[in-house]
């Protein structure tokens, strides 16, 4: 079996401090491997790098366009938020659009990642509730698409005809039917693929062309939204919204938990899909911008760039003593 490749690589002053392994495939919009390192065929959880596939049944099912969502909403069903007020205010307003408020949520509440909303929470000695979640905006959508089918108030529930629409449409652009399913941080079940899979899946959705069929329309929809609203994606000092910001809608971009990095590029028709075996956030944002700057989307020497690839490793006196770079592979 193919094994890991080294994908980033730390270094201190010019020694090789350490090395992250990782695995990654670019497709194209066939689903045919365009270039690889690691193990195409590993078995992943995506993680939150499949909201935009979880969201594909809330615009082909009809509930969005019922509801009359725009594309703030869409990009927000698509994002992992930091649970700033441009974040939690949309998602209230929303789930009261839909006549439902915070207890109908069922990701659980988080205490918001956005500083200065953390900062308010402490000072005043209130607690989060769960539309400060990353994950409210997808759960806003859930509860969005269960309201259209009639459902049952637990969309959670991976026997709950939401999931069920979320599982088929999973595997159907994945081109694979998933060996199972975890629950994920925000309850909801996360189902797997393999690393081919989902980069046949961000392939599809960089392919898909509106008038070309309901699946082609929602990918278009939610891709576009997600260039279109990159702060809703993620929010300030987050790799996906300035690197997006960086490529000026060249690109859409989202990340997953236990360093997951997925990337959809329209023009060149390919999709992305990386993994970092240890986890580690540093190495994924490395080397998805390395692969991006690889594919001629994302300038090397862009401010947003040099912050995770390159990037100055520093002490606590400000002295620069080292670097996070990509490995050499993934070069051009």
């Amino acid at each position: 079996m193919t094994q890991a490749e080294v994908l980033t690589e730390i270094w201190r002053g010019d020694f090789l401090e350490s090395q992250h392994m990782g695995h990654a495939v670019v497709c194209d919009s066939a689903g045919e491997i365009v270039e690889s390192w690691g193990d195409p065929e590993k078995v992943v959880l995506p993680r939150s790098s499949s909201k935009m596939i979880q969201a594909l049944p809330l615009i082909e099912s009809g509930a969005a366009d019922a509801a009359g969502l725009s594309t703030e909403q869409l990009a927000l069903a698509c994002a992992s938020h930091n649970g700033a007020h441009i974040h939690t205010d949309r998602v209230a307003r929303w789930l009261a659009d839909l006549g439902l408020a915070d207890d109908d949520l069922r990701c659980g509440p988080e205490m918001p990642s956005d500083p200065p909303t953390m900062k308010e929470l402490l000072c005043s000695d209130s607690q989060p509730c769960q539309c400060h979640n990353n994950c409210s905006g997808k759960h806003t959508g859930f509860l969005t698409l269960t309201r259209h089918l009639g459902a049952g108030a637990e969309y959670i529930d991976p026997t709950h005809p939401v999931q069920q629409a979320v599982r088929e449409a999973f595997e159907e652009v994945t081109g694979q039917d998933s060996p199972g399913f975890a629950i994920d941080g925000c309850s909801a079940p996360n189902f797997a693929t393999t690393m081919h899979g989902m980069a046949r899946a961000m392939g599809a959705f960089a392919g898909a062309r509106a008038g070309q069929g309901r699946r082609a329309d929602a990918a278009v929809r939610l891709r576009e939204a997600m260039a279109l609203h990159p702060e809703l994606v993620a929010g300030e000092g987050r790799a996906c919204t300035e690197l997006m910001r960086a490529m000026g809608g060249a690109a859409s971009i989202k990340t997953g938990a236990e360093a997951f990095f997925v990337a959809m590029l329209p023009e060149q028709k390919l999709g992305m899909a990386v993994k970092i075996e240890d986890g580690g956030t540093r190495a994924a944002e490395c080397t998805i911008a390395a692969l991006l700057v690889r594919f001629g989307v994302l300038k090397a020497d862009h401010p947003a760039t040099a912050k995770r690839m390159n990037a100055a490793v520093k002490n606590w006196r400000d002295v620069v003593t080292g670097s996070i770079r990509p490995a050499a592979t993934l070069a051009r």
